[in-house]
């Protein structure tokens, strides 16, 4: 049973940085074809794609949040971090990060939400 589980602060205040980290349980960040990815929601934006690295460490971003978010990983550990640099309290979402595929997804986190506050 492949599990993820997103760690990450409280409250983030505007300016600073947002850092989040997924850990896997139950499979490795580097198995063949599976791309790890963090996924956010809003109730005004609805779900947006933020970014992923792959098994072989390869990233790739939202070109909207191109310039303020970095993906990097600890293998040995099972974990993937997300930094959202440069917060405003548009970035109040929940936080998912998922496995999946180029096809589908096939596990997601519960979820963190993070609220930006001043």
């Amino acid at each position: 049973q492949v599990q993820l589980q997103e760690s990450g602060p409280g409250l983030v205040k505007p300016s600073q940085t947002l850092s989040l980290t997924c850990t896997v349980f139950g499979d490795s960040i580097t198995t063949n074809l599976y791309y790890w990815e963090w996924i956010r929601q809003s109730p005004w934006k609805g779900l947006e794609w933020m970014g992923a690295i792959d098994y072989k460490g390869t990233t790739y971003y939202s070109p909207s949040l191109k310039s303020r978010t970095s993906l990097s990983r600890d293998t040995a550990k099972t974990q993937f971090t997300l930094q959202l640099s440069s917060v405003t309290p548009e970035d109040t979402d929940v936080y998912y990060c998922v496995r999946g595929n180029s096809a589908s997804i096939h596990y997601w986190g519960q979820g963190t939400k993070v609220p930006v506050s001043s």
